[in-house]
């Protein structure tokens, strides 16, 4: 079965979806990006979506549930790398990604979460674990 690699970077889980979500793949993130949060007692999640073209209805729900999820679970979400095309897509659907903070970058992404959370920044010393 195809899964999404989940990176542990610092305190934050990053993933980067680099193929089309569809339906079960997006539930499957979300299981089993939950129970790494859980795990690792990660403190802020980062979604790269930058490689998707498309964000249908079902897959900003499940982009919107894993935010609360991990709110829930004490970690804080951004997505970082969204297309204008997805931006203009989610609008038109009416979604507004409830609990999803958004940042351009990877890099900007941690800085927010680093700023939200009170951490120093980690100026190109932050390490990836897989």
């Amino acid at each position: 079965m195809e899964k999404i690699p989940i990176l542990k970077v610092g305190q934050f889980l990053l993933v980067t979806i680099q193929v089309d979500m569809h339906d079960r793949l997006a539930l499957t993130l979300q299981d089993d990006l939950t129970n790494r949060i859980v795990k690792t007692e990660a403190k802020g999640v980062l979604i790269d979506i930058s490689g998707l073209e498309i964000v249908d209805s079902f897959i900003g729900r499940v982009l919107s549930n894993i935010a609360t999820v991990s709110q829930l679970l004490d970690a804080e979400t951004v997505v970082v790398g969204m297309q204008p095309a997805v931006a203009i897509t989610l609008v038109e659907l009416g979604l507004s990604l409830t609990g999803i903070r958004t940042a351009l970058s990877v890099d900007r992404g941690i800085a927010l979460l680093q700023n939200s959370l009170g951490l120093p920044s980690q100026e190109n010393g932050n390490h990836v674990q897989p």
